[in-house]
């Protein structure tokens, strides 16, 4: 980051970073998306509706797109996702080889110390509780693109196959 960026509260991520979004729930995909633009995260996102769509992104089945050998992924998974939950995504990621080097932030309703627990003896990275109100939702992700615009993130080296 440049001393001008930094005067004008700018994030810079590393462009090379792909951002995934894995979360059934249309208006908080909608509002992450928007409020980490507003970070400066320039970033392409690319989003997820469940967690067998993530599943086959990363795992390279299915018919839809799929990771490319060679990219940086930073994941950003909900617990609570039709076809496979989120703690089922992040069990499935980090038993793999290759794909456990990804960070996978959950960011989710659930605040049970169970769950946060779960998450994090399976391998998440962050744990982030989303926000009921709408202004400390905002805030929140706001936050996270400031913390991803310092993050450094390792390429995946396989294609699944």
């Amino acid at each position: 980051m440049n001393d001008n960026e930094i005067k004008k509260g700018v994030s810079v991520m590393n462009k090379d970073v792909i951002l995934l979004v894995a979360d059934d729930d249309e208006g908080h995909a909608g509002l992450i998306c928007k409020n980490l633009a507003r970070a400066g995260i320039v970033n392409e996102i690319i989003r997820f509706k469940d967690g067998q769509e993530i599943l086959d992104f990363l795992f390279c089945t299915g018919d839809k797109n799929h990771r490319q050998s060679g990219s940086a992924y930073i994941l950003l998974l909900d617990i609570r996702m039709p076809k496979v939950s989120g703690t089922d995504v992040l069990k499935k990621i980090k038993s793999d080889n290759e794909l456990k080097k990804m960070p996978v932030i959950m960011i989710t309703t659930t605040d049970d110390p169970r769950e946060v627990e779960l998450c994090h003896t399976i391998g998440c990275s962050n744990y982030i509780t989303k926000p009921v109100e709408y202004d400390d939702f905002v805030n929140a992700v706001r936050q996270l693109g400031l913390f991803l615009s310092v993050v450094q993130v390792p390429s995946i080296n396989s294609d699944g196959n």
